[in-house]
């Protein structure tokens, strides 16, 4: 017969716990009370407090006085008197990649930052994105937060913060010439981030539960949240491809010529000083539809910077003029003028204009309608990177290399592709008049930088596609489409097929993480070009076939290479396309490509 298993001295304590448990809760509904299992609860979360209230560290130090900052662990910190050099004073609000960012009042003087653990952030707004100033030290350090809504709902986000010492350039907001510490100063470069990571548009955001990360220490100075761009449409914009020498500029005016897509009822002007080192200081500016040259069809409107005729550009930062009513034709050159009281020796430009610009002789000239004071011309765009119109339904972004920027095309006849495409939009009525704006950079690649994002260069092809897409894309204003048409100079310059495709992957996921339609486009011919190879061809057929797959992830493609192929050599743009360098298309082949377009693939 089957012996009834023993029971463990385990088994007896645990039945002997459950009796005293049921007789504790006989006695307590007797008397009134419910007991709670207190072993079993959830710890409360801590109450949201504003960022300030958690600041933990010390990264900012007086020069004199390095040994009263320890960011890093080791003593390191960085310089206060290399912070107001470019700009970034304690308590000043920065507009950088269309956020609102506050740099610290207390940096320099206590506490100016949070190293990340999970700290619950009081932060209120809707919008598109959340924005944040960020380092990390120790390495680069990640880490995934909570974003709670006020409807009780959450999301979760990636937080990456580069190392303030070896981060890349490329993607910094600043980077400052020196490393403090408690022997002396360092001539070493020291990096500090903005990034942004999305929400989910339109819900109130209450608060923000800081990552706990990985790797080193995340390091936050401030945050905010990135308002959506409502009743703004851009028109025209340019990207920043690098920071050269020019003028020098000391109380000059510059009057850039610049055509728009579409029109609207107001207007609003975008400046930065991407890439700098030092501050940017406008004295004043204008806008004005061109008459002839430098003349203007009417008086200038005088713009305004929160209320100021003028604003300061921090490094790295940029500023929106205020909206201002003024009638902006669709498909027409403006002048946009500002005057430069300062010197100024270096800017970030935008290279390959194709569009001869005017410098004015020594004044403030900006709101003359008079043509006769500007002197010089010039064919760049420098600080000025995009104009916007009241109204209208929204852009689509034209991400490339020179062959969307238009190398090539008539000098001063607005012959690229996508000045094409929109005057295709303005003149049908099958989908809205989306606004244009062309990103397009002459020499850019997808995977590699041209320009590594700091210092002054004579290299204009840009950082890469994938470091410049927050800037150039998701900080643009009302984005709903972007149009990826690169690879032909990572291929020509030794790129494989499997590298330049990793990079169109991250594009995608990075752009439908941010609601953004994401179509591609095939890598255009071009045998007897003399870096276009046999093995350069090979890679980009290969591009393409993957830009055509299904599995691509893009939600739809352009055959561009089917366009400007000669049917005879398809390796070979079609001669009636061909500049004559056999890259690039002349104004007959850019017309081509931008007639080739389904129109209805641009909606959202």
């Amino acid at each position: 017969m089957a012996q009834p298993p023993r029971r463990t001295h385990k088994r007896r304590e645990s039945v002997l716990r459950r009796r005293i448990w049921g007789a504790a809760f006989i006695l307590a509904v007797c008397a009134g009370v419910t007991p709670v299992a207190t072993a079993h609860a959830a710890p409360a979360r801590p109450k949201p407090l504003p960022l300030e209230r958690l600041f933990d560290n010390r990264a900012v130090s007086d020069d004199t006085r390095p040994g009263e900052a320890d960011f890093d662990g080791a003593g390191g910190s960085l310089s206060a008197q290399d912070l107001t050099a470019a700009g970034w004073t304690p308590g000043r609000t920065m507009e950088i990649d269309r956020s609102r960012l506050t740099w610290p009042r207390t940096a320099g003087s206590g506490p100016d930052n949070v190293r990340a653990n999970g700290q619950s952030v009081r932060v209120s707004g809707r919008g598109d994105a959340l924005a944040f100033l960020v380092a990390g030290t120790g390495g680069d350090a990640a880490g995934t937060g909570v974003v709670r809504y006020a409807d009780g709902s959450r999301s979760t986000y990636r937080l990456s913060a580069p190392d303030w010492r070896t981060g890349p350039l490329a993607t910094k907001s600043v980077a400052l010439p020196h490393r403090n510490t408690p022997y002396g100063q360092v001539a070493e470069k020291t990096r500090l981030y903005a990034v942004t990571v999305p929400v989910r548009k339109g819900r109130q955001i209450s608060s923000v539960d800081l990552p706990r990360p990985s790797g080193g220490a995340l390091h936050v100075f401030g945050m905010s949240v990135r308002a959506a761009t409502s009743g703004w449409t851009g028109s025209w914009s340019a990207s920043p491809a690098g920071y050269t020498a020019v003028g020098p500029w000391a109380d000059r005016t510059i009057r850039l010529v610049v055509h728009t897509s579409t029109g609207g009822p107001k207007v609003r002007i975008r400046l930065e000083n991407t890439f700098a080192a030092t501050p940017v200081r406008v004295g004043s500016a204008s806008v004005a539809v061109q008459g002839a040259g430098a003349s203007t069809l009417g008086k200038p409107v005088p713009l305004t910077f929160r209320g100021s005729s003028g604003t300061q550009l921090p490094a790295g930062g940029q500023a929106f003029s205020d909206p201002v009513d003024f009638d902006v034709p669709e498909n027409t050159n403006l002048l946009v003028s500002f005057h430069l009281p300062e010197p100024v020796t270096a800017a970030p430009v935008h290279s390959q204009a194709i569009q001869r610009s005017y410098v004015s002789t020594t004044g403030d000239h900006a709101t003359e309608a008079d043509g006769s004071s500007y002197s010089s011309t010039i064919s760049y765009w420098p600080l000025l990177t995009g104009v916007d119109v009241g109204g209208g339904p929204g852009s689509v972004v034209l991400l490339g290399d020179s062959i969307t920027d238009g190398v090539k095309s008539t000098l001063d006849a607005n012959h690229r592709w996508p000045n094409v495409l929109a005057t295709r939009l303005l003149a049908q009525s099958k989908v809205p008049h989306y606004g244009v704006l062309n990103e397009g950079i002459s020499a850019n690649r997808v995977v590699a930088d041209r320009y590594p994002g700091d210092g002054l260069s004579t290299d204009t092809g840009g950082v890469s596609a994938l470091h410049r897409l927050d800037r150039d894309v998701f900080a643009q204003t009302s984005a709903k489409t972007v149009v990826v048409f690169q690879g032909v100079n990572d291929v020509r310059w030794g790129a494989s097929a499997e590298q330049v495709e990793a990079g169109l992957r991250e594009i995608v996921a990075r752009a439908h993480a941010r609601g953004l339609k994401v179509i591609g486009a095939t890598i255009t011919p071009c045998e007897g070009e003399a870096l276009c190879t046999a093995a350069a061809n090979e890679q980009r057929e290969a591009v393409n076939s993957f830009v055509r797959s299904p599995g691509s992830g893009f939600d739809g493609y352009l055959d561009f290479d089917a366009v400007l192929r000669d049917p005879a050599r398809p390796a070979r743009m079609l001669p009636a396309y061909d500049s004559g360098d056999h890259l690039h298309p002349g104004d007959p082949g850019l017309k081509a490509l931008a007639d080739s377009i389904d129109l209805d693939v641009l909606r959202p």
